[in-house]
């Protein structure tokens, strides 16, 4: 009698396909990863002095460029957009290969992405296609709702702060929220996890988007850690985010590993 063929199939092929389930996190649990984080990083710090350098050197080129060129500042963002992710995974690799006790290579971390670039190409597109749309977006409320003409760069905080202003002040946070809201879900958890097991960029995405939403008041203020976090290390002269990019970084990997529980 000739044998099926499900008997005589491999293991791993009869093995069902993992998948991801979106876990519910405490309120507590960002300062956790803020700890485990800390940990990461101190346990390779020329690693992360290195990724921290990069994260300054972007900062500081977007504010020369905005004080002595303003009309290339987006032009700027697009780029540190297209970078940015592929530095976070580098950290996010230094994190994970600590978590799976393996030795820390500056060379591993910075050629970890080249195993995932169909998922990371797509996934930097889309947030290429919202930066290009925030940016339309933005110039479309100075249009309509700025009162008293475009200011240079040196008078653009008094501009702002005019009380002309006000109304352009509240739709431009209001747009501004909308899309880094879209952007910090989109992003959340989903570089670690095509990281972690070379997910699509469309199923991590989504994950993302599913942990924010089960989880919507830890990851609020998750947000408003990296947020808070972040202008803290702008000043002064954006020194800060020397150690608080690799931070933020390392801590963004437990956050992922926190909220996202592998099935099957």
């Amino acid at each position: 009698m000739d044998t099926p063929a499900a008997d005589t199939a491999p293991p791993e092929a009869q093995a069902p396909a993992r998948r991801p389930r979106v876990a519910s996190i405490g309120l507590r649990a960002p300062l956790r990863w803020l700890m485990r984080g800390a940990h990461d990083l101190a346990a390779a710090p020329g690693i992360a002095l290195f990724y921290g350098l990069c994260f300054w050197a972007m900062a500081a080129t977007l504010g020369a460029v905005f004080q002595r060129s303003p009309q290339y500042t987006m032009t700027i963002v697009s780029g540190c957009l297209l970078v940015g992710p592929f530095l976070a995974m580098g950290l996010y690799e230094v994190s994970r290969r600590r978590e799976q006790r393996l030795p820390q290579s500056l060379g591993e971390s910075l050629t970890c992405w080249d195993r995932h670039l169909g998922s990371m190409g797509l996934l930097v597109l889309v947030l290429t296609v919202l930066e290009l749309l925030w940016g339309r977006a933005s110039l479309v409320v100075f249009a309509v709702f700025f009162d008293t003409g475009m200011p240079s760069t040196a008078s653009v905080l008094q501009a702002l702060l005019d009380r002309a202003n006000w109304q352009f002040l509240l739709v431009y946070a209001l747009v501004g929220s909308v899309f880094a809201a879209l952007v910090f879900c989109t992003t959340v958890v989903a570089i670690p996890m095509i990281l972690d097991r070379d997910t699509d960029a469309v199923t991590a995405a989504l994950t993302s988007f599913a942990v924010v939403l089960a989880n919507l008041a830890t990851m609020l203020f998750w947000g408003a850690l990296v947020v808070a976090l972040t202008l803290l290390a702008l000043w002064p002269w954006a020194l800060g985010l020397v150690v608080v990019g690799p931070w933020l970084g390392h801590a963004s990997w437990h956050a992922y590993r926190e909220a996202v529980v592998w099935e099957g």
